[in-house]
């Protein structure tokens, strides 16, 4: 049977010339990989987190979420085109703490780190005013209608995943903390606090909760650009959307294919091969 998944209908003429249209659209103009380690970075924890390990220090970190991240960009100087970027990622910690036998209690808080690049970032001597979608003209503010003006800095983009917790342990007061503090508790955006179950409590008498984290990241710089390029007008697809059936689960689940790559671990000679973030260099998939 023919396989019609990309196959598309644009009117009777297939072979029709194609057109050269202008777009607009960002080009990355530098870009870096990082592996970062942070250790001992401090968690701040709720105040039910924080009453839970004034009474014990059997803690275990669960998983970290990448809950927001600020990017700040300024200009190198002495080196024209370079931009240094510090970024701050804001974690949300899950973690389980032991309050007796058979006494399990969970509990999050934020962890905060904080790094810096130098990318290049080329030179922008243009002022660049795009309408507000959300802005209709009606009761408009003084400055502008339906335009807001921007600099010339290029834009920094951050890619992580969810980080990995190598280590967490709780530091008493009487403790000497050399744990990492990029921030105090009162400069945590409320869009981030909004993520944990209640108030963060910072208490500089209480036991304190550090963790280790190792974050995979990729940072790259764009600017806006316009390019060139052949297009055809748009095709309409010949395949037709299907619903799945809701009064017979069971048939959904048989026309599924069966997860054979799940069943198959790779062998550790596959896996040395991967030392390339890069995809297509290497077999596993």
């Amino acid at each position: 049977m023919a396989d019609n998944r990309n196959s598309c209908f644009c009117g009777s003429d297939r072979g029709r010339e194609k057109d050269m249209v202008c777009i607009d659209t960002y080009r990355v103009l530098d870009s870096c990989r990082d592996k970062d380690c942070f250790e001992d970075v401090r968690v701040y924890l709720t105040c039910y987190g924080q009453e839970i390990i004034d009474k014990t220090t059997v803690v275990r970190a669960k998983c970290a979420k990448v809950l927001w991240s600020y990017i700040d960009i300024d200009t190198v100087p002495f080196n024209r085109g370079f931009y240094q970027l510090s970024i701050r990622i804001y974690i949300k910690i899950i973690c389980e703490a032991c309050l007796g036998p058979g006494n399990l209690q969970e509990l999050d808080g934020v962890a905060i780190v904080e790094k810096k690049v130098i990318l290049f970032g080329s030179e922008g001597n243009v002022s660049i005013f795009k309408s507000e979608s959300q802005n209709n003209g009606f009761c408009s503010s003084k400055c502008g209608g339906n335009s807001v003006k921007s600099n010339n800095l290029p834009i920094a983009v951050l890619e992580t995943v969810d980080p990995i917790i190598l280590n967490s342990r709780v530091v008493e007061p009487t403790q000497h903390c050399c744990c990492s503090c990029c921030c105090s508790v009162d400069e945590v955006p409320d869009c981030v606090c909004c993520s944990v179950s209640g108030d963060l409590a910072d208490d500089k008498n209480s036991n304190k909760l550090t963790v280790s984290l190792g974050l995979f990241s990729v940072v790259r710089i764009e600017r806006p650009a316009q390019y060139l390029i052949n297009a055809v007008e748009y095709c309409v697809p010949e395949k037709e959307c299907t619903a799945p059936v809701e009064d017979d689960p069971c048939c959904l689940f048989r026309n599924m294919s069966f997860p054979i790559k799940e069943f198959c671990p790779p062998a550790s000679s596959v896996l040395n091969k991967c030392d390339d973030i890069r995809p297509g260099r290497c077999g596993c998939e």
